[in-house]
């Protein structure tokens, strides 16, 4: 019989490296600072350096190891560099997609450079990414996982919030798809879903009217803290702990999605 792993060996990523794209936010800093506290070596990519050489040095201040690198998440051939640089360094063993952008102009006034912009963004972004780092994630010897952030807005359409709510319920079925597509080659993909939780992306969006209809229709009655997200990027990060999970969707939400009147 082999013996239960303990805790921390569950969680352990020493020895790992992962990429957060979107690692520039408030999210995505948070989860590339999560990830070198299991002992991840971390890489930041994002468009701006000053942001991404912050949380860089916030990891290294903390004894972890991170570097940054720029990258736009609507331009290929930025992800594609990176992805060069990733397998020159050999190879990655964990992906987190966070890039993202929201709006909230009302529906008749959306033009078309804006919805494509949210699409962009919070969908195809995901899907370049994916595509372009999956040679680097295939058939490493743990086994690799892809963690897409969608949104509570990916599901029953929230109002305000159009076309970034139509993008995270693509990222939902890519993640599905490609949960398929890639186990093959040893790659596990899941997404969070988070709920409400302030961040750069939806401070126009959570006015202190929506924050209270928010809080009405969520069981623990409170917005989120950005680190609460960090047990479920850590056990879906680790083939240790979650080796069988794959295609996944993870409410972390107050139980926002659970409620419907």
């Amino acid at each position: 019989m082999t013996a239960n792993r303990s805790p921390a060996e569950l969680f352990d990523l020493r020895g790992t490296r992962a990429a957060v794209l979107g690692g520039t936010g408030v999210l995505g800093g948070g989860f590339a600072r999560c990830l070198a506290t299991a002992g991840a070596e971390v890489l930041v990519l994002g468009r701006s350096a000053e942001r991404g050489n912050a949380v860089v040095a916030d990891i290294v201040n903390a004894g972890g190891s991170a570097s940054f690198i720029a990258v736009d998440a609507t331009d290929r051939g930025t992800l594609e560099s990176a992805a060069d640089l990733v397998g020159s360094a050999g190879g990655l063993d964990v992906l987190v997609n966070a890039a993202g952008v929201n709006s909230t102009t009302p529906f008749a006034e959306v033009s078309d450079e804006e919805w494509n912009r949210l699409l962009e963004v919070n969908l195809t972004s995901v899907f370049r990414s994916c595509q372009i780092f999956a040679p680097q994630l295939s058939n490493r010897p743990g086994g690799a996982s892809i963690v897409n952030i969608s949104s509570a807005s990916s599901g029953p359409p929230l109002s305000r919030v159009l076309g970034y709510g139509v993008a995270k319920a693509g990222v939902n079925n890519i993640t599905q798809y490609l949960a398929r597509e890639l186990a093959s080659d040893g790659i596990r993909v899941n997404a969070i879903i988070p709920g409400f939780f302030p961040a750069e992306q939806n401070r126009a969006v959570l006015t202190r009217e929506r924050i209270d209809s928010i809080i009405g229709h969520t069981p623990l009655r409170r917005l989120g803290e950005p680190e609460e997200l960090d047990g479920a990027l850590l056990w879906l990060a680790s083939s240790r702990a979650s080796g069988f999970v794959t295609g996944a969707m993870i409410a972390v939400d107050g139980g926002f999605s659970a409620m419907s009147i």
